[in-house]
Protein backbone atom coordinates (compact mmCIF):
# COMPACT_ATOMS: atom_id res chain seq x y z
CA UNK A 1 0.00 0.00 0.00
CA UNK A 2 1.36 3.17 -1.13
CA UNK A 3 0.12 5.21 1.89
CA UNK A 4 -0.07 2.60 4.80
CA UNK A 5 -3.22 2.38 6.87
CA UNK A 6 -2.91 5.24 9.13
CA UNK A 7 -5.51 8.38 8.04
CA UNK A 8 -2.77 10.46 10.06
CA UNK A 9 -0.18 9.36 7.69
CA UNK A 10 -2.02 9.82 4.53
CA UNK A 11 -2.32 13.38 5.58
CA UNK A 12 0.69 14.18 6.53
CA UNK A 13 2.18 12.66 2.82
CA UNK A 14 -0.41 15.34 1.43
CA UNK A 15 0.80 18.32 3.62
CA UNK A 16 4.50 17.43 2.73
CA UNK A 17 4.53 17.04 -1.03
CA UNK A 18 2.36 20.37 -0.90
CA UNK A 19 4.95 21.69 1.11
CA UNK A 20 7.82 20.59 -0.35
CA UNK A 21 6.31 21.80 -4.03
CA UNK A 22 5.52 25.11 -2.45
CA UNK A 23 9.16 25.91 -1.59
CA UNK A 24 10.94 24.50 -4.38
CA UNK A 25 12.22 21.42 -3.10
CA UNK A 26 12.90 18.35 -5.12
CA UNK A 27 9.58 16.03 -4.67
CA UNK A 28 9.30 12.15 -5.94
CA UNK A 29 6.87 11.28 -8.80
CA UNK A 30 4.19 10.54 -6.43
CA UNK A 31 4.40 13.94 -4.63
CA UNK A 32 4.36 15.87 -7.53
CA UNK A 33 1.13 13.86 -8.25
CA UNK A 34 -0.13 14.62 -5.08
CA UNK A 35 0.90 18.47 -5.15
CA UNK A 36 -0.86 18.89 -8.92
CA UNK A 37 -4.37 17.76 -7.66
CA UNK A 38 -3.30 20.05 -4.38
CA UNK A 39 -2.80 22.81 -7.52
CA UNK A 40 -5.53 22.31 -9.22
CA UNK A 41 -8.53 22.56 -6.09
CA UNK A 42 -7.49 26.06 -3.78
CA UNK A 43 -10.42 25.40 -1.79
CA UNK A 44 -8.08 22.64 0.14
CA UNK A 45 -5.03 24.60 0.14
CA UNK A 46 -5.55 26.09 3.05
CA UNK A 47 -6.12 22.43 4.82
CA UNK A 48 -3.50 20.82 3.59
CA UNK A 49 -0.91 23.41 4.46
CA UNK A 50 -2.60 23.55 8.47
CA UNK A 51 -1.15 22.29 11.39
CA UNK A 52 -4.79 20.99 12.35
CA UNK A 53 -4.68 17.98 9.99
CA UNK A 54 -7.65 16.57 11.56
CA UNK A 55 -9.51 19.96 10.04
CA UNK A 56 -11.24 17.78 7.66
CA UNK A 57 -13.19 15.76 9.90
CA UNK A 58 -14.73 18.84 11.05
CA UNK A 59 -16.14 19.24 8.12
CA UNK A 60 -19.72 21.61 8.11
CA UNK A 61 -22.69 22.04 5.59
CA UNK A 62 -22.25 18.78 3.28
CA UNK A 63 -18.59 19.39 1.72
CA UNK A 64 -17.06 16.45 1.09
CA UNK A 65 -13.25 15.41 2.60
CA UNK A 66 -10.81 16.56 1.10
CA UNK A 67 -8.23 13.77 1.44
CA UNK A 68 -11.04 11.60 -0.31
CA UNK A 69 -11.76 13.67 -2.72
CA UNK A 70 -7.85 14.31 -3.91
CA UNK A 71 -7.54 10.72 -3.49
CA UNK A 72 -10.15 9.56 -6.00
CA UNK A 73 -8.53 12.21 -8.85
CA UNK A 74 -5.33 10.47 -8.13
CA UNK A 75 -7.14 7.11 -8.44
CA UNK A 76 -8.59 7.64 -11.57
CA UNK A 77 -5.42 9.03 -12.74
CA UNK A 78 -4.10 6.08 -12.50
CA UNK A 79 -6.53 3.88 -13.74
CA UNK A 80 -6.47 5.78 -16.99
CA UNK A 81 -2.85 5.71 -17.41
CA UNK A 82 -3.17 1.91 -17.15
CA UNK A 83 -6.30 1.67 -18.38
CA UNK A 84 -7.81 -0.48 -15.59
CA UNK A 85 -10.50 -1.38 -15.78
CA UNK A 86 -9.94 -1.88 -19.45
CA UNK A 87 -11.95 0.80 -21.51
CA UNK A 88 -11.48 3.33 -18.56
CA UNK A 89 -9.12 5.63 -21.03
CA UNK A 90 -11.65 5.51 -23.83
CA UNK A 91 -14.30 7.28 -21.60
CA UNK A 92 -11.97 9.43 -19.93
CA UNK A 93 -10.66 10.85 -23.47
CA UNK A 94 -14.44 11.01 -24.42
CA UNK A 95 -15.92 12.86 -21.05
CA UNK A 96 -12.71 14.91 -21.56
CA UNK A 97 -13.37 15.96 -25.43
CA UNK A 98 -17.15 16.56 -24.22
CA UNK A 99 -16.60 18.87 -21.21
CA UNK A 100 -13.57 20.73 -22.52
CA UNK A 101 -11.41 20.22 -19.49
CA UNK A 102 -9.44 17.17 -17.82
CA UNK A 103 -10.61 18.47 -14.50
CA UNK A 104 -14.44 18.36 -14.99
CA UNK A 105 -13.89 14.88 -16.89
CA UNK A 106 -12.67 13.94 -13.46
CA UNK A 107 -15.02 15.33 -11.68
CA UNK A 108 -17.77 13.22 -13.42
CA UNK A 109 -15.57 10.16 -12.88
CA UNK A 110 -15.07 10.84 -9.20
CA UNK A 111 -19.16 9.95 -8.34
CA UNK A 112 -18.84 6.55 -10.03
CA UNK A 113 -15.86 5.64 -8.61
CA UNK A 114 -16.71 6.56 -4.85
CA UNK A 115 -20.44 4.65 -5.52
CA UNK A 116 -18.09 1.94 -6.62
CA UNK A 117 -16.14 1.57 -3.59
CA UNK A 118 -19.31 2.60 -1.11
CA UNK A 119 -20.92 -0.78 -2.40
CA UNK A 120 -17.92 -2.81 -2.44
CA UNK A 121 -16.95 -1.83 0.91
CA UNK A 122 -20.63 -2.38 2.48
CA UNK A 123 -20.93 -5.83 1.38
CA UNK A 124 -17.11 -6.50 1.99
CA UNK A 125 -16.23 -7.89 -1.75
CA UNK A 126 -14.26 -6.37 -4.42
CA UNK A 127 -15.16 -3.69 -6.41
CA UNK A 128 -17.13 -4.54 -9.64
CA UNK A 129 -14.92 -3.13 -12.13
CA UNK A 130 -17.60 -3.67 -14.87
CA UNK A 131 -20.54 -1.92 -13.11
CA UNK A 132 -17.84 0.15 -12.21
CA UNK A 133 -16.97 0.79 -16.04
CA UNK A 134 -20.99 0.68 -17.21
CA UNK A 135 -21.50 4.00 -14.63
CA UNK A 136 -18.98 5.64 -16.46
CA UNK A 137 -20.36 5.02 -19.83
CA UNK A 138 -23.51 6.08 -18.80
CA UNK A 139 -21.73 9.88 -17.89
Amino acid sequence: MIFGQDRQELRQMYSDAWRKDQQGEIVSPLEAQIAQVVREHPEYQAVVSGDDLGAADKAEGGRSNPYLHMGLHLAIREQVATNRPPGIHTVFQKLTKQTGDLLEAEHRMLECLAETLWEAQSQNVAPDEQKYLERLRQL
